[in-house]
């Protein structure tokens, strides 16, 4: 998909509808056209970045800032108890549309969803991952 084909670009230049709740300089919200509960609202950066993998630390800032502005907005306007805040890279980890985006999901009950799946994992195998991980960061 090009930017061009993008469809969060399209919303932020107005080109298609959405129910925009919140727009600052960076970032967009609006609310997701096919929910996974009432008030679910996506936060976007402005910027057309892939996801997480390419993103500058000024726009992951402000989508953060805007997801933390407009939680508590979005709980208290549909009366939840809680929040699932998640956003999913890559085709493989459930990526979507390939623009940076935050899903806010109001949820009532802890029973609304499914938890993680768990796989088994030896201590060795943890260790040698750990050792993986911290040799990729220096």
């Amino acid at each position: 998909m090009t930017q061009e084909d993008d469809i969060f670009d399209k919303i932020i230049h107005k080109e298609i509808p959405a129910e925009i709740i919140y727009e600052d300089t960076h970032t967009l919200a609006f609310l997701d056209i096919a929910p996974v509960s009432l008030g679910h609202t996506l936060v976007i950066s402005k910027k057309h970045v892939r996801n997480i993998f390419d993103v500058d630390h000024e726009t992951l800032s402000a989508v953060m800032e805007t997801v933390r502005k407009i939680a508590p907005a979005v709980r208290d306007a549909v009366g939840a108890k809680g929040m699932q805040i998640s956003s999913n890279h890559e085709d493989a980890g459930g990526q979507v549309v390939f623009h940076l985006h935050i899903h806010l999901i109001p949820r009532l009950h802890r029973n609304e969803f499914e938890f993680w799946p768990k796989i088994e994992c030896s201590p060795e195998e943890t260790t040698a991952i750990a050792e993986k991980i911290r040799e990729q960061l220096n």
